[in-house]
Protein backbone atom coordinates (compact mmCIF):
# COMPACT_ATOMS: atom_id res chain seq x y z
CA UNK A 1 0.00 0.00 0.00
CA UNK A 2 1.24 3.49 -0.80
CA UNK A 3 -1.72 5.57 0.31
CA UNK A 4 -0.34 8.95 1.36
CA UNK A 5 -1.69 10.09 4.71
CA UNK A 6 -0.57 13.02 6.86
CA UNK A 7 -1.57 12.91 10.52
CA UNK A 8 -1.79 16.02 12.66
CA UNK A 9 -3.10 16.83 16.13
CA UNK A 10 -4.42 14.72 18.97
CA UNK A 11 -7.76 13.53 20.26
CA UNK A 12 -10.48 11.62 18.45
CA UNK A 13 -9.51 10.41 14.98
CA UNK A 14 -11.03 12.37 12.09
CA UNK A 15 -10.38 11.09 8.56
CA UNK A 16 -10.84 13.64 5.75
CA UNK A 17 -11.24 12.79 2.06
CA UNK A 18 -10.84 15.29 -0.79
CA UNK A 19 -12.81 15.54 -4.01
CA UNK A 20 -12.15 14.86 -7.70
CA UNK A 21 -8.90 16.20 -9.11
CA UNK A 22 -7.58 17.48 -5.77
CA UNK A 23 -5.38 16.14 -2.98
CA UNK A 24 -5.04 16.38 0.80
CA UNK A 25 -3.62 19.91 0.62
CA UNK A 26 -7.11 21.24 -0.08
CA UNK A 27 -7.68 21.18 3.71
CA UNK A 28 -4.77 23.56 4.36
CA UNK A 29 -6.96 26.45 5.54
CA UNK A 30 -8.62 24.46 8.32
CA UNK A 31 -6.22 21.65 9.27
CA UNK A 32 -4.27 23.56 11.92
CA UNK A 33 -7.40 24.64 13.77
CA UNK A 34 -8.99 21.20 13.46
CA UNK A 35 -5.83 19.58 14.82
CA UNK A 36 -6.42 21.42 18.10
CA UNK A 37 -9.53 19.29 18.57
CA UNK A 38 -8.88 16.07 16.63
CA UNK A 39 -6.18 13.75 15.38
CA UNK A 40 -6.83 14.42 11.70
CA UNK A 41 -5.90 11.96 8.96
CA UNK A 42 -5.38 13.87 5.69
CA UNK A 43 -5.71 11.26 2.95
CA UNK A 44 -4.70 11.35 -0.70
CA UNK A 45 -7.19 9.10 -2.47
CA UNK A 46 -5.75 6.36 -4.72
CA UNK A 47 -4.35 7.87 -7.91
CA UNK A 48 -4.33 11.42 -6.54
CA UNK A 49 -1.57 13.54 -5.01
CA UNK A 50 1.17 11.48 -3.39
CA UNK A 51 -0.96 8.33 -3.74
CA UNK A 52 -0.44 8.60 -7.51
CA UNK A 53 1.17 5.15 -7.73
CA UNK A 54 -2.10 3.55 -6.58
CA UNK A 55 -4.89 2.76 -9.03
CA UNK A 56 -8.28 4.40 -8.59
CA UNK A 57 -10.96 1.71 -8.75
CA UNK A 58 -14.16 2.26 -10.72
CA UNK A 59 -16.20 1.38 -7.60
CA UNK A 60 -16.54 3.53 -4.47
CA UNK A 61 -16.95 0.35 -2.39
CA UNK A 62 -13.61 -0.96 -3.68
CA UNK A 63 -11.93 2.36 -2.91
CA UNK A 64 -13.39 2.32 0.60
CA UNK A 65 -12.09 -1.21 1.16
CA UNK A 66 -8.70 -0.19 -0.24
CA UNK A 67 -8.40 2.65 2.25
CA UNK A 68 -9.66 0.77 5.30
CA UNK A 69 -6.42 -0.97 6.26
CA UNK A 70 -4.64 2.41 6.39
CA UNK A 71 -7.20 4.01 8.70
CA UNK A 72 -7.53 3.94 12.50
CA UNK A 73 -9.65 1.32 14.23
CA UNK A 74 -12.47 3.77 14.94
CA UNK A 75 -12.89 7.21 13.41
CA UNK A 76 -15.15 10.02 12.33
CA UNK A 77 -15.04 10.62 8.59
CA UNK A 78 -15.52 13.75 6.51
CA UNK A 79 -15.79 13.54 2.73
CA UNK A 80 -15.98 16.43 0.28
CA UNK A 81 -17.75 16.02 -3.08
CA UNK A 82 -16.50 12.72 -4.58
CA UNK A 83 -14.88 12.00 -1.22
CA UNK A 84 -18.37 12.09 0.25
CA UNK A 85 -19.32 9.05 -1.82
CA UNK A 86 -16.37 7.10 -0.44
CA UNK A 87 -17.04 8.28 3.10
CA UNK A 88 -20.66 7.16 2.76
CA UNK A 89 -19.55 3.75 1.51
CA UNK A 90 -17.22 3.37 4.50
CA UNK A 91 -20.02 4.31 6.89
CA UNK A 92 -22.45 1.80 5.39
CA UNK A 93 -20.09 -1.12 4.76
CA UNK A 94 -17.92 -0.73 7.86
CA UNK A 95 -20.34 0.76 10.38
CA UNK A 96 -18.45 -0.77 13.30
CA UNK A 97 -15.46 1.43 12.45
CA UNK A 98 -17.20 4.77 11.73
CA UNK A 99 -18.53 6.85 14.63
CA UNK A 100 -19.86 9.91 12.76
CA UNK A 101 -20.22 10.75 9.07
CA UNK A 102 -19.95 14.23 7.56
CA UNK A 103 -20.41 14.94 3.86
CA UNK A 104 -19.63 18.31 2.29
CA UNK A 105 -21.08 19.49 -1.05
CA UNK A 106 -21.77 15.87 -1.86
CA UNK A 107 -24.67 13.80 -3.11
CA UNK A 108 -25.45 10.07 -3.26
CA UNK A 109 -26.05 10.61 -6.98
CA UNK A 110 -24.38 13.49 -8.80
CA UNK A 111 -26.15 13.54 -12.19
CA UNK A 112 -29.27 15.54 -12.90
CA UNK A 113 -32.32 13.60 -14.07
CA UNK A 114 -36.02 14.31 -14.48
CA UNK A 115 -36.61 13.78 -10.74
CA UNK A 116 -33.18 14.51 -9.27
CA UNK A 117 -31.10 17.71 -9.04
CA UNK A 118 -27.44 17.50 -9.93
CA UNK A 119 -24.77 18.07 -12.57
CA UNK A 120 -26.17 18.31 -16.08
CA UNK A 121 -25.18 15.17 -18.05
CA UNK A 122 -23.96 17.26 -20.99
CA UNK A 123 -21.47 19.02 -18.72
CA UNK A 124 -20.10 15.69 -17.52
CA UNK A 125 -19.82 14.45 -21.11
CA UNK A 126 -18.01 17.64 -22.11
CA UNK A 127 -15.55 17.31 -19.23
CA UNK A 128 -14.76 13.72 -20.28
CA UNK A 129 -14.16 14.82 -23.87
CA UNK A 130 -12.03 17.81 -22.85
CA UNK A 131 -10.02 15.65 -20.46
CA UNK A 132 -8.71 13.57 -23.35
CA UNK A 133 -7.65 16.69 -25.26
CA UNK A 134 -6.08 18.80 -22.50
CA UNK A 135 -6.44 17.21 -19.10
CA UNK A 136 -4.56 19.92 -17.19
CA UNK A 137 -6.78 22.67 -18.61
CA UNK A 138 -9.88 20.55 -17.88
CA UNK A 139 -8.90 20.18 -14.22
CA UNK A 140 -8.45 23.95 -13.96
CA UNK A 141 -11.86 24.47 -15.57
CA UNK A 142 -13.43 22.14 -13.00
CA UNK A 143 -11.82 24.17 -10.22
CA UNK A 144 -13.49 27.25 -11.66
CA UNK A 145 -16.84 25.46 -11.70
CA UNK A 146 -16.42 24.65 -8.00
CA UNK A 147 -15.86 28.30 -7.09
CA UNK A 148 -18.48 29.76 -9.44
CA UNK A 149 -20.99 31.83 -7.51
CA UNK A 150 -18.73 32.59 -4.57
CA UNK A 151 -18.04 36.24 -3.84
CA UNK A 152 -14.29 35.59 -3.91
CA UNK A 153 -14.34 33.11 -6.78
CA UNK A 154 -11.10 34.28 -8.47
CA UNK A 155 -9.13 34.12 -5.24
CA UNK A 156 -10.60 30.73 -4.43
CA UNK A 157 -9.62 29.29 -7.81
CA UNK A 158 -6.09 30.68 -7.38
CA UNK A 159 -5.84 29.03 -3.96
CA UNK A 160 -7.19 25.70 -5.25
CA UNK A 161 -4.62 25.69 -8.07
CA UNK A 162 -1.83 26.35 -5.58
CA UNK A 163 -2.85 23.37 -3.45
CA UNK A 164 -3.42 21.20 -6.50
CA UNK A 165 0.14 21.56 -7.70
CA UNK A 166 1.75 20.96 -4.29
CA UNK A 167 1.59 17.24 -5.11
CA UNK A 168 1.78 15.27 -8.37
CA UNK A 169 -1.23 15.83 -10.61
CA UNK A 170 -3.38 12.76 -11.16
CA UNK A 171 -3.04 10.99 -14.49
CA UNK A 172 -5.58 11.36 -17.27
CA UNK A 173 -6.67 7.76 -16.61
CA UNK A 174 -7.30 8.46 -12.91
CA UNK A 175 -9.19 11.66 -13.64
CA UNK A 176 -11.37 9.95 -16.23
CA UNK A 177 -12.11 7.08 -13.83
CA UNK A 178 -13.07 9.67 -11.21
CA UNK A 179 -15.49 11.39 -13.59
CA UNK A 180 -17.04 8.01 -14.42
CA UNK A 181 -17.45 7.39 -10.68
CA UNK A 182 -19.32 10.68 -10.31
CA UNK A 183 -21.45 9.81 -13.32
CA UNK A 184 -22.32 6.19 -12.48
CA UNK A 185 -22.36 5.89 -8.68
CA UNK A 186 -25.82 5.85 -7.12
CA UNK A 187 -25.95 5.39 -3.35
CA UNK A 188 -29.50 6.65 -2.85
CA UNK A 189 -30.81 3.24 -1.85
CA UNK A 190 -27.92 2.62 0.54
CA UNK A 191 -28.42 5.74 2.67
CA UNK A 192 -31.03 3.92 4.76
CA UNK A 193 -28.29 1.60 6.00
CA UNK A 194 -26.27 4.40 7.61
CA UNK A 195 -26.18 3.84 11.37
CA UNK A 196 -23.73 6.58 12.33
CA UNK A 197 -24.98 10.10 13.09
CA UNK A 198 -24.69 12.06 9.85
CA UNK A 199 -24.21 15.74 9.05
CA UNK A 200 -24.69 16.96 5.47
CA UNK A 201 -23.14 20.34 4.60
CA UNK A 202 -24.00 22.37 1.50
CA UNK A 203 -23.17 25.68 -0.14
CA UNK A 204 -26.20 27.77 -1.12
CA UNK A 205 -24.42 28.98 -4.28
CA UNK A 206 -23.15 25.55 -5.37
CA UNK A 207 -23.63 24.89 -9.09
CA UNK A 208 -22.46 21.27 -8.97
CA UNK A 209 -24.53 20.04 -6.01
CA UNK A 210 -27.44 22.48 -6.10
CA UNK A 211 -29.16 23.40 -2.87
CA UNK A 212 -32.27 21.57 -4.09
CA UNK A 213 -30.28 18.35 -3.61
CA UNK A 214 -30.37 19.00 0.13
CA UNK A 215 -34.16 18.71 0.10
CA UNK A 216 -34.11 15.72 -2.26
CA UNK A 217 -31.75 13.77 0.02
CA UNK A 218 -33.65 14.57 3.22
CA UNK A 219 -36.30 11.80 2.99
CA UNK A 220 -33.64 9.23 2.05
CA UNK A 221 -31.75 9.74 5.31
CA UNK A 222 -34.21 11.38 7.74
CA UNK A 223 -32.02 10.65 10.75
CA UNK A 224 -29.35 13.01 9.41
CA UNK A 225 -28.99 16.74 9.97
CA UNK A 226 -28.05 19.34 7.38
CA UNK A 227 -26.48 22.78 7.29
CA UNK A 228 -26.34 25.29 4.43
CA UNK A 229 -23.53 27.86 4.17
CA UNK A 230 -25.15 30.98 2.85
CA UNK A 231 -22.11 32.58 1.17
CA UNK A 232 -20.47 29.42 -0.22
CA UNK A 233 -20.48 27.45 -3.45
CA UNK A 234 -18.86 24.01 -3.67
CA UNK A 235 -16.13 24.49 -1.04
CA UNK A 236 -17.54 26.05 2.16
CA UNK A 237 -14.46 25.04 4.15
CA UNK A 238 -12.53 27.53 2.01
CA UNK A 239 -15.16 30.27 1.70
CA UNK A 240 -16.36 30.23 5.32
CA UNK A 241 -13.64 28.33 7.21
CA UNK A 242 -14.39 29.63 10.72
CA UNK A 243 -18.08 28.79 10.51
CA UNK A 244 -17.27 25.44 8.90
CA UNK A 245 -14.96 24.49 11.76
CA UNK A 246 -17.52 25.65 14.31
CA UNK A 247 -20.29 23.51 12.78
CA UNK A 248 -18.04 20.49 12.42
CA UNK A 249 -16.77 20.59 16.01
CA UNK A 250 -20.29 21.16 17.33
CA UNK A 251 -21.57 18.09 15.48
CA UNK A 252 -18.78 15.74 16.48
CA UNK A 253 -18.44 16.90 20.07
CA UNK A 254 -22.14 17.55 20.64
Amino acid sequence: MSIAITRQGQGEDLVVLHGWGMNRHVWSLIKDELSKHFNIWLVDLPGFGDSHEETLSNSVDSIADQLLSSLPQRFHILGWSMGGLIATSLATRHCQRVDKLITVASSPYFLESSDWPGIKPRLMTQLETDLQNDFRKTVERFLSLQAMGSKNAKQQVKQLKQWLFESPLASEETLLTGLKLLEKTDLRNTLKHIQAPMLRMYGRLDGLVPISACQAIEPLVPQSTSYVFNDSAHAPFITEPELFIERLISFIKG
